[in-house]
């Protein structure tokens, strides 16, 4: 099976457009070459430098001189490897006449990236990528990439034992070896416990005092972990939604690993069946089903709302001066529920939806309806 990715192709071909640098990151294994490969597609003149590759890098031990003789594509593959390149691509995106444009891969944020930020402001556009999801592959498959999540090969695999067995293995790659790349010195062992640790708490409110404790560490330390997870795309932060009312209400963000075949992984969860019966199951369709919402609404505006009171709404974002909710129940037939109302009331809501999955719409009240996750549509 090969999947198309045209809204990471046509995102990445917009930002070439008004940038001669764009930077697709996301999580190593998700896509980013073979997207990339597609977006030269035809191109007369294409470079390519994989800096993971040792003849590449030697192709780049004098890059300024290297990079300024080229002209067309520019594609550097896992950039991070070699953040200096970023100083250098400075002025060669300011040379008056658009000779190359460049198009950088990473799997690491830019705060990973040292002078990304700094050096490239105004000339670079960010297109952030994940691992497939429900519109690329159909909601036949909505089972299966719930239960192995969207990395490529984990989603392809020829068993779910092989893909639990590929995802086990990409975990240890990432503590063991892309962790320490980014120049970070932290045991991987520690990670890894850090790191099954927040899969009990996914989905959750952060509890730094509650983990540390348990790992025998400092609250820094817990938040240092947690960023740097987030920072390389397998955790997400959801921030809270502060309204001006007068109720107590959550200060700390939720946190989600952000695939599901990880999550279901660090779980030891193999089969549907397994999932299905776990204590975790509810809270396994809340992240999964919120990725493939943000996904297509972007998480720039995406925000959790709950007051101490109990009151809570899963998600909450805004779109053209309007305010929406969004509820996820891995139920048969959802109804709706005194939080929901409560939300409604509090945050002046225009319209918001309880996401399940199953396969039937109906409404639950004149602004709330009950929807099947492969038939939500962003505003």
């Amino acid at each position: 099976m090969i999947l198309k990715r045209p809204f990471y192709e046509a995102a990445a071909k917009r930002a070439l457009e008004r940038n001669p640098i764009c930077a697709v990151l996301g999580p190593r294994q998700c896509g980013k070459t073979t997207l990339a490969r597609q977006i030269a597609g035809r191109r007369k003149e294409v470079h390519f430098f994989d800096l993971e590759s040792f003849a590449d890098r030697a192709r780049l031990s004098n890059p300024e001189l290297v990079l300024e003789r080229l002209r067309g594509l520019i594609i550097i593959d896992e950039i991070q490897r070699m953040p200096e390149l970023f100083t250098i691509l400075r002025p060669l995106a300011d040379r008056r006449r658009k000779l190359a444009r460049f198009l950088i891969l990473g799997s690491a944020a830019p705060e990973l990236l040292r002078n990304a930020s700094e050096s490239l402001a105004g000339r670079i556009g960010f297109v952030d990528m994940s691992g497939f999801n429900l519109s690329e592959t159909g909601e036949r498959f909505l089972r299966r990439l719930w239960l192995r999540g969207g990395f490529p090969r984990s989603f392809l695999a020829s068993s779910d034992q092989a893909s639990l067995e590929w995802r086990l293995d990409f975990i240890r790659g990432f503590l063991e070896t892309d962790i320490p790349r980014l120049g970070l010195r932290i045991p991987a062992e520690a990670l890894r416990r850090f790191w099954m640790m927040t899969a009990h708490y996914h989905g959750q409110v952060w509890n730094a005092a509650e983990l540390a404790r348990s790992l025998g560490v400092n609250e820094k330390t817990t938040r240092h972990y947690l960023d740097l997870l987030s920072a390389a795309y397998v955790m997400r932060q959801l921030q809270p939604w502060h309204e001006n009312i007068a109720k107590r209400q959550n200060k700390s963000p939720k946190i989600y690993i952000r695939d599901s075949g990880l999550f279901h992984a660090l779980l030891s969860i193999e089969r549907q069946s397994n999932l299905e019966a776990h204590p975790k199951f509810g809270a396994s369709w809340e992240g999964f089903a919120m990725e493939q919402i943000l996904a297509r609404i972007g998480p720039r505006n995406a925000y959790y709302w709950g007051t101490h009171a109990g009151a809570e709404l899963d998600l909450l974002f805004f779109h053209a001066g309007r305010r929406y909710g969004v509820e996820f129940k891995c139920a048969d037939a959802p109804v709706m529920t005194k939080s929901l109302h409560v939300a409604l009331s509090d945050l002046r809501l225009d319209q918001a939806w309880i996401v399940y999955p199953g396969k039937k719409s109906y409404p639950v009240h004149e602004r709330v309806e009950v929807m099947p996750l492969s038939q939500w549509r962003a505003p």
